[in-house]
């Protein structure tokens, strides 16, 4: 029997003799080493154990079990007791969102407030011409709950574009329109009113799909000049806050974010109440601002609300 046929067997056994405990992959997650999805592919790979045999899909630990990757120990401060944290990033335009660049354009991560465990997770992306809220999370767990399209987590945009759109053609863009991945739609179409050429809308979709908002209006011959997201989900990007800044999520709205995808870890942590605000600084933290809301009337509403897919 090979050594890892025998650590996939004592791995078994153990499941057996014990099935209470976690997920691996959901607390190696929580701790920020990874998403979930890179953890269990990272079991798959062998490149993880469990009290020094090789880990399987599906094995639950508990405190006190002594877990490698790629045969480094974890600590248990790593696994079990780190504190969650999120923060709430207003991405300027002419920034990208993966963690390096081969053409060493800024990245949102350049900004960020360094962790002695764990790392940032980015909760989806933005193009490099688009400003606005992004949440990065030390928990991979709540990142990926955030994320999977089942969460139907909604996310709201100012867009600006060129001249007054015709009421029919925000029937379309809210009827929905073949785009080259499939049918897509905005949930709703806020007029959020304009001077001069320029015109603002507000619209939601409850999808992330790859410059989905811009394709949207360029279908119906609209192109965007400025794109902001305001909103994710339960969480609105703050006034007053300008971009390149981050904060920290305060604890009711960390509470409320992690019951919009039903999500209950096993030890919630707390946080201190006091809201910490930071400003820029490569590898240091960064203020989060939130980018100028266009002003110039109020929004009226269109009535084009959202509607059962």
């Amino acid at each position: 029997m090979s050594t890892v046929t025998h650590n996939r067997a004592k791995n078994a056994a153990r499941r057996t003799a014990a099935p209470d405990g976690e997920k691996l992959q959901k607390v190696l997650a929580r701790a920020g080493i990874g998403s979930r999805r890179e953890m269990e592919r990272w079991i798959e790979e062998g490149r993880v154990s469990i009290d020094g045999a090789t880990a399987s899909r599906g094995d639950r630990v508990r405190t006190g079990q002594l877990i490698r990757i790629d045969g480094q120990l974890l600590s248990a401060g790593v696994m079990f007791g780190a504190k969650r944290r999120i923060l709430l990033y207003n991405k300027p335009e002419g920034e990208i969102c993966t963690a390096s660049d081969p053409q060493g354009r800024s990245t949102i991560f350049d900004h960020l407030p360094v962790l002695r465990n764990g790392r940032w997770i980015a909760v989806g992306r933005l193009d490099i011409n688009t400003q606005g809220l992004i949440l990065l999370t030390t928990d991979g767990e709540l990142a990926n709950r955030l994320m999977h399209p089942s969460a139907g987590i909604e996310r709201e945009y100012a867009v600006r574009v060129l001249g007054r759109v015709q009421p029919d053609t925000l029937q379309r863009l809210h009827d929905g329109i073949v785009l080259d991945d499939g049918m897509a739609r905005f949930d709703s179409i806020t007029d959020a009113g304009g001077e001069g050429a320029n015109h603002w809308y507000h619209v939601t979709l409850k999808e992330g799909r790859n410059r989905e908002v811009r394709r949207l209006w360029e279908a119906v011959g609209l192109k965007v000049s400025r794109l902001i997201r305001v909103r994710y989900g339960p969480v609105t990007l703050p006034r007053g806050l300008r971009p390149g800044r981050w904060e920290d999520m305060e604890p009711p709205a960390m509470g409320a974010l992690l019951h919009s995808v039903g999500y209950v870890p096993a030890a919630p942590e707390q946080r201190s109440g006091r809201r910490a605000v930071h400003s820029a600084g490569k590898g240091a933290g960064k203020k989060f601002a939130k980018p100028q809301r266009p002003t110039a009337a109020a929004p009226r509403r269109t009535g084009l609300r959202g509607r059962k897919r």
